[in-house]
C-alpha cells in the first residue's frame, strides 16, 4: 500500500515596507535582487498585489489570519490582536505542522511594553521575536549579546518616540533618549554586517530548519523589518549603488519638501536595504537546498505594505492608500506551481486560502479571501478578482484595473484615474465627465463592503 505523501513545507518571507516596485522582477533596472528576481522567474509573481490596509499592525494581522481587518475589529495601529485570534500558523499546526516565527511580527504594540514579558504565541511553536532593530530587550538583541557583547550598545537603530514617551524619557533633561531622524540617512551599519536585524532573521529562520524532523512538515515565517527606515544598512549594499545615476521613480512635488538630489538619497539607502534583504533571503534559499527541502518547500515572499519614497513629497505610509503604500510584491514559488507572471489583482488576504489550498488543509470558513492556487497551477486562469479592497478607521479604498477611488466616513469621495494619471496629482471625484465612474464605484464599494462583513456563524434557527 502506498503511503500518504507529506504535505509540504511552507516559508513566508516578509518584509517591512517595502513597495511593489523596490525589485528587480518588478521592471526596476536600478535595484540589486538577483534572489528575488530568481524566485519569481522559476515562480508565479504579482504585479497587481494589494495589502487590506496601509500601515503595519492592521495589515499584518489581515494577511496572517485571511480576515478582513474590518471584521477583525483592527483597521488602526495599536489595537492588540487578540491571543486566540485563529492564524495561520494555528491552523496549519492542527494538520501536523511545527511552526515557528524569526524577526518581526507587530502583533502587540511595540513602545508601551516590556519585551522580556511572555508573548501571546499566536499558533508559533518557536518564536524569537523582535519588532524593532534594537532598542528593546528581546531575541535580537539577546543574539547580539551571545554573539559580540561588546556591539550590544551600538546595533540599535534608535528608541520609537512613543517608546520614550512611555518610559518617560521625553522630559528627563538629564537622560533624553537617543534622537531617531528614519529618513536622514542612509548611513552605514555601525557593527559587524553578520549583526544587523536582517541577518539575525536569516541566521535563526535557518537554525529552524535545522531543527526540523524528517516527515513532519514546518511552516516558518522570516520577518524582515527592511526596508522600513531608518536607512541603515552595511557599507558593501550601498556600495552596489551609483546614486547620482539612480532613476527617480516617483512623482517630485515641485512644492514639496525633497530635491532631485534628496529622492535619490532616499532611493539609495531605501534600495540599498532591499539589497541586504535579498542577500539573506538568498541564504536562507541556499540552505533549504541544502538540506534538500528546497523541492518539498512553497516559498512565499511579500510585504505589510509599501513606502511613499518621496512620492508627492511624502515619506512614509498611511492615507489614501494609494499605489506607493498599498501594493507590494508577491511570489509563489514551490512544489507544482508554474512560473508566471500575473497582472490581475489579488490581495493579501488572498494569501492563507492559497497557502491552505497548496497544503491540501480544509479552508476554515472564517477564512474571506479567495484561494488562488488553482491560478498557480494552471498559470492561465482568469484573474482572482477586479477590485482590491483597502480597510481604515474612517475612510475606505477600492483599487480597479484602472481607477483609484476613496471614501470617507463623511461621504467625501475621491478618485484617481490611473490610465491618465498613475502618479494621482489630480482628484476627478467632481469631475462631471467621471459622474458615472463615481457610480459604478459607489456601487462596488458598497458590494464590496457587505462581502467582507462576515457574522457569527448561528448553531440553529433560533
Amino acid at each position: 500500500m502506498e503511503s500518504s505523501r507529506q504535505r509540504p513545507n511552507i516559508l513566508l518571507i516578509q518584509t517591512d515596507q517595502q513597495r511593489w516596485d523596490a525589485l528587480g522582477a518588478a521592471g526596476n533596472p536600478d535595484i540589486h535582487t538577483p534572489n528575488l528576481d530568481a524566485l519569481a522567474e522559476r515562480g508565479a509573481y504579482f504585479d497587481h498585489h494589494f495589502v487590506q490596509n496601509p500601515v503595519c499592525m492592521p495589515s499584518r494581522a489581515s494577511m496572517l489570519t485571511g480576515r478582513y481587518p474590518s471584521d477583525l475589529g483592527i483597521t488602526h495601529m495599536a489595537v492588540p490582536v487578540p491571543a486566540t485570534v485563529e492564524t495561520l500558523p494555528r491552523i496549519l499546526r492542527r494538520y501536523g505542522y511545527r511552526t515557528g516565527l524569526a524577526g518581526k511580527l507587530h502583533f502587540l504594540p511595540h513602545a508601551n511594553r516590556d519585551h522580556r514579558e511572555p508573548h501571546p504565541n499566536y499558533g508559533f511553536d518557536v518564536m524569537e521575536l523582535s519588532d524593532e532593530p534594537g532598542p528593546y530587550e528581546d531575541d535580537y538583541l539577546a543574539w547580539v549579546r551571545a554573539r559580540a557583547p561588546e556591539f550590544e550598545d551600538t546595533v540599535s537603530l534608535g528608541l520609537p518616540p512613543a517608546a520614550a514617551q512611555w518610559r518617560g524619557l521625553m522630559d528627563d533633561d538629564a537622560n533624553p533618549p537617543p534622537e531617531r531622524s528614519d529618513y536622514s540617512g542612509p548611513h552605514p551599519f555601525p557593527a559587524p554586517d553578520e549583526l544587523t536585524h536582517a541577518a539575525f532573521v536569516a541566521d535563526r529562520t535557518m537554525a529552524f530548519l535545522d531543527q526540523q524532523t524528517p516527515g513532519t512538515p514546518f511552516f516558518a515565517v522570516a520577518g524582515f523589518y527592511a526596508p522600513h527606515a531608518p536607512l541603515v544598512t552595511p557599507q558593501r549594499f550601498l556600495d552596489l549603488y551609483d546614486r547620482e545615476t539612480l532613476t527617480i521613480r516617483v512623482r517630485r512635488d515641485p512644492n514639496g519638501p525633497f530635491s532631485e538630489g534628496d529622492l535619490r538619497r532616499l532611493a539609495h539607502g531605501y534600495y540599498a536595504l532591499v539589497s541586504e534583504v535579498d542577500h539573506h533571503v538568498g541564504s536562507i534559499l541556499d540552505h533549504l537546498e541544502q538540506l534538500g527541502l528546497i523541492d518539498s518547500t512553497i516559498v512565499v515572499f511579500t510585504s505589510d505594505h509599501g513606502e511613499w519614497l518621496g512620492h508627492n513629497g511624502r515619506v512614509a505610509k498611511g492615507y489614501p492608500a494609494d499605489d506607493a503604500v498599498a501594493r507590494v510584491p508577491l511570489i509563489v514559488s514551490g512544489p507544482g506551481i508554474a512560473p508566471s507572471t500575473h497582472s490581475g489583482i489579488i490581495e493579501s488576504v488572498d494569501i492563507v486560502p492559497t497557502v491552505l489550498d497548496l497544503a491540501a488543509v480544509n479552508i476554515p470558513t472564517h477564512v474571506q479571501g479567495r484561494s488562488a492556487a488553482s491560478l498557480l497551477r494552471d498559470g492561465a486562469t482568469p484573474p482572482l478578482r477586479d477590485s482590491a479592497l483597502v480597510e481604515h478607521t474612517g475612510w475606505r479604498s477600492l483599487r480597479t484595473e484602472r481607477f483609484h477611488y476613496v471614501i470617507h466616513d463623511d461621504g467625501e469621495e475621491h478618485l484617481w484615474d490611473l490610465a491618465s494619471d498613475p502618479a494621482e496629482t489630480d482628484d476627478v471625484a467632481l469631475d462631471p465627465r467621471y459622474v458615472g465612474e463615481i457610480a459604478r464605484l459607489r456601487h462596488l464599494m458598497l458590494t464590496r463592503i457587505i462581502t467582507a462583513h462576515a457574522p457569527t456563524p448561528r448553531t440553529w434557527p433560533y
